[in-house]
């Protein structure tokens, strides 16, 4: 469509099933070359990526021919495809059903990344459980 423009921006959080501390620092870049792969070739754009074992955190500008829920199974489903077919933890490798998904203005982009770059130091301070939901909310 001539003359469309959009400024949509999303964080992503979801986690491994049962929020087990798979993924490990010799594979997790590869894993987020990967999962960036997925979004680029769905047309849209990986701001920023990093997680710790338990789970993963994207910042994504979204483009609106593509739905959220829609690009969030090409992500799960094909990192979790990749993961397996690479043999890269013992036995099967699962995403946690659903996600987390919250949107910010351009202004609050510098926040929410400085966030995501620092998730190690974060998760070292408090708790996955108590503290992801809750600091995303908080971003805002």
């Amino acid at each position: 469509m001539p003359n469309t423009y959009t400024q949509i921006h999303i964080h992503f959080v979801f986690v491994v099933k049962y929020r087990a501390g798979l993924i490990q620092p010799n594979w997790k870049d590869n894993l987020y070359k990967y999962i960036t792969g997925i979004v680029q070739a769905n047309n849209h754009k990986m701001i920023i990526i990093n997680g710790v074992a338990d789970h993963i955190h994207l910042l994504v500008g979204l483009r609106p021919a593509q739905s959220v829920s829609d690009l969030m199974q090409d992500v799960k489903g094909g990192s979790s495809k990749w993961i397996n077919d690479n043999k890269l933890v013992p036995g099967k490798f699962e995403w946690q059903e659903g996600y987390g998904a919250f949107s910010y203005s351009k202004s609050q982009l510098p926040t929410v990344i400085n966030y995501i770059q620092n998730q190690a130091v974060h998760h070292q301070k408090k708790h996955f459980m108590r503290s992801t939901w809750t600091s995303c909310r908080n971003l805002k």
